[in-house]
């Protein structure tokens, strides 16, 4: 009988445009050499959604000898082109649509996706993640028609948890769809948007669900080096290694909350914290 054991992939916040060169092709090697039954990419190909970005995006993750989801992140929408943005959102995406908010089937392990970067809302940040009814009944309806005894790993782009500010400082209707995915089969929800790994369990009124969030392949570091999530699945059980460019420990690696603002730094050469200190409060924009 062939084994239920899984290796997947869990990238996130590439920013082609400002792409580190380096860490791309580390990962490409190891996806070569390692050969994951699954790579999940949860957002943020580019960094203002320019045409060459996503020609850089297209042909680096069309390249990759794996399957491939990919997710919508909120540096991927039309920036420039309000019209595009608004009526055809994914229209630069056509060179790997077929990759875009696919699901994938991997046995007791299915991948699933949950769109949290919209086209617009009504608060003037549009760069936060917004969970709408549709999407999130899309998500649980795929859930409840997996075989019996399957597990859904779900991706996203922005953290469903919230800080307890007093405004949403993340993902507005995050916690809704946390404890719709609390009464379903869901091994973990993936995400990036926040640049630094994390792997943390959330309590809900409808149960725990464990969120694990990967770190960046751009230049665009936080407060540890460039990075991606090598899961595996045995027994029916997930566990993370952050793997990195400079050989830091994954606990090391991993940051033990979200941060309230949920953002990199803004320019190259702005200060980041060191390994495990999160910036209190991130640079101004400029």
């Amino acid at each position: 009988m062939a084994s239920d054991d899984r290796l997947i992939f869990h990238l996130s916040d590439i920013h082609f445009g400002l792409e580190n060169n380096r860490a791309l092709d580390w990962v490409k090697q190891e996806i070569a050499e390692t050969r994951p039954d699954a790579v999940a990419i949860t957002g943020d190909l580019t960094m203002r959604a320019r045409h060459r970005e996503f020609e850089a995006a297209t042909h680096w993750i069309n390249s990759l000898d794996a399957p491939v989801t990919v997710e919508v992140g909120n540096h991927d929408m039309p920036y420039f082109n309000p019209i595009e943005r608004f009526f055809t959102p994914y229209k630069r995406f056509r060179g790997m649509e077929g990759k875009v908010e696919r699901e994938l089937d991997l046995g007791n392990l299915h991948i699933v996706p949950l769109k949290t970067a919209v086209r617009a809302q009504p608060r003037f940040n549009w760069s936060k993640g917004w969970v709408t009814e549709a999407a999130l009944r899309k998500c649980l309806d795929a859930i409840d028609t997996l075989p019996e005894g399957a597990q859904a790993l779900v991706t996203v782009h922005h953290p469903l948890r919230e800080v307890g500010t007093q405004g949403t400082a993340l993902t507005r209707h995050g916690d809704k769809a946390l404890r719709g995915l609390a009464k379903r089969p869901v091994a973990a929800v993936l995400s990036g948007h926040v640049h630094d790994a994390f792997d943390i369990l959330e309590n809900t009124v409808g149960g725990p669900v464990r969120m694990i969030g990967a770190g960046t392949l751009s230049k665009r570091t936080r407060s540890t080096p460039p990075s991606f999530n090598e899961i595996r699945w045995q027994g029916g059980e997930l566990n993370v290694r952050v793997r990195n460019l400079e050989d830091v420990r994954t606990r090391d690696m991993q940051i033990d909350d979200v941060p309230e603002d949920a953002k990199p730094p803004r320019q190259p050469g702005e200060p980041v914290a060191p390994v495990r200190q999160v910036p209190r409060v991130d640079p101004p924009v400029h």
